[in-house]
């Protein structure tokens, strides 16, 4: 296994430029197409993963920002593009010192929330929802900057104007919720307080009328399209505003691609759920008739078994969007890298099968489960190497092309926030 100062080891470094390059006629036009490779095992990284683990526990989540490091190192490290390795050179303290941040953060908007500091929790909020997009392009410009190939460093260079611009979206998530709560109040007004618990239960629902559920539809759908135009927003800034070099990066998708991506995956869901709901329902058969018609009283073992029952229905939720997860990933995954390049110089072909990582996913939450979390590293790896695997690099007139200046690294905060907030880079 490679040190943590060598995360790429010899034999990435030395390995021959033949084995990646793929034989095309497209090399007879100054062409190069280069699959890239992924050289790591779940062997290798579970040691790394139970370290991490075991020192996480240790010390009560602080290791967090190192093990972030050695992931992070690893994955990169194993990772050849072109015949060359990727290099995570972020500077730990940097990330020790976001990670603080976030945590002091967090403890600052529980303490204020659980000892009723309203006022304060809401200036919290509303300073997080402004700060978000400063927090994303910072997370952006940290990852990229401690992100290295062939000794050059990328960059994002947006500025923070193109940032905010793009997150128009949040604002108008965020409007168009005040604006639902407003009318809200004006077209159902508080009635008196009913006499009974099963008419105050059923008086709210009943007083709405049916103009305020057409404008929570509305809002509904609003709110989807807008996280859909976030998501493309982001992700269309992120490569157009990265650079390699003096190189930049081309972006060719459009908004309804997305759109497309999004309401297929909602369709698998759904699917999803109605396969869940109908074995729920063949296992279950009579057993909720048996226990309604029951002439005992609910007793402290009843309850216990609802809850338990209430807890492994979310569970089962879960894991029936477990497929519609995978099929967004992939064909997200699909469309960025067959739609991406660098400059003129560079594009991106992805050969991704969306059933094959769809049954991959499944497999891997199963044998997850089977083995309490233990199989967790090597789910990671095989996941990251069939997507990794399916990338094909076609460069114009040489590698060479792909160096220039060096990019200056940021600091850490934004990295700690965005993998709180489950943030990655492209794809």
């Amino acid at each position: 296994m490679q040190s943590e100062n060598s995360p790429a080891g010899t034999g990435a470094r030395r390995a021959d430029p033949a084995a990646y390059r793929i034989d095309t006629g497209a090399a007879r036009h100054g062409i190069e197409p280069f699959a890239l490779e992924f050289s790591g095992s779940g062997g290798e990284f579970f040691r790394v993963w139970i370290v991490n683990l075991l020192l996480n526990i240790l010390t009560l989540g602080f290791y967090t920002p190192f093990a972030r490091r050695r992931t992070a190192q690893y994955f990169d490290g194993h990772t050849l593009v072109a015949t060359s390795p990727l290099e995570f050179t972020a500077q730990q303290r940097k990330m020790v010192f976001g990670f603080l941040l976030l945590v002091a953060i967090y403890i600052a908007f529980k303490v204020a929330a659980e000892t009723g500091q309203e006022t304060t929790t809401s200036v919290l909020l509303l300073a997080g929802a402004a700060l978000a997009p400063y927090f994303w392009a910072s997370a952006m410009r940290f990852r990229l900057s401690a992100t290295r190939w062939r000794g050059v460093r990328l960059q994002f260079t947006a500025s923070w104007g193109e940032v905010y611009r793009a997150s128009w979206p949040v604002f108008a998530i965020a409007l168009t919720w005040i604006a639902v709560l407003a009318a809200f109040a004006v077209l159902a007004p508080e009635a008196p307080e009913p006499a009974t618990p099963a008419a105050r239960l059923a008086l709210p629902w009943l007083s709405v009328p049916p103009l305020a559920w057409l404008l929570v539809a509305g809002a509904l759908v609003a709110t989807f399209l807008c996280v859909v135009r976030l998501e493309f927003n982001y992700k269309s800034l992120l490569v157009s505003k990265a650079r390699i070099g003096a190189q930049s990066g081309r972006w060719k998708p459009v908004y309804r691609n997305f759109v497309r991506i999004w309401l297929a995956t909602l369709g698998v869901f759904v699917a999803g759920v109605l396969v869940f709901i109908m074995l729920v329902a063949a296992l279950v058969g009579g057993s909720i008739a048996a226990f309604a018609g029951g002439a005992k009283p609910m007793g402290p073992g009843m309850v216990l078994v609802i809850v338990a029952a209430g807890f492994a229905f979310l569970f089962g939720m879960l894991l029936a969007s477990a497929p519609a997860r995978a099929y967004r990933q992939a064909r997200m995954f699909q469309l960025i890298w067959n739609n991406v390049g660098v400059s003129s110089i560079a594009r991106f072909k992805c050969s991704l099968g969306t059933g094959r990582f769809v049954l991959l996913r499944l497999k891997n939450m199963f044998l997850t489960l089977l083995t309490l979390g233990f199989y967790r590293p090597f789910a990671m790896v095989s996941e990251y190497r069939m997507k990794t695997q399916s990338v094909t690099l076609h460069v114009k007139g040489g590698l060479d092309q792909l160096a220039g200046q060096l990019a200056h690294q940021q600091d850490g905060i934004g990295d700690a926030i965005a993998d709180a907030v489950g943030l990655d880079l492209v794809g």
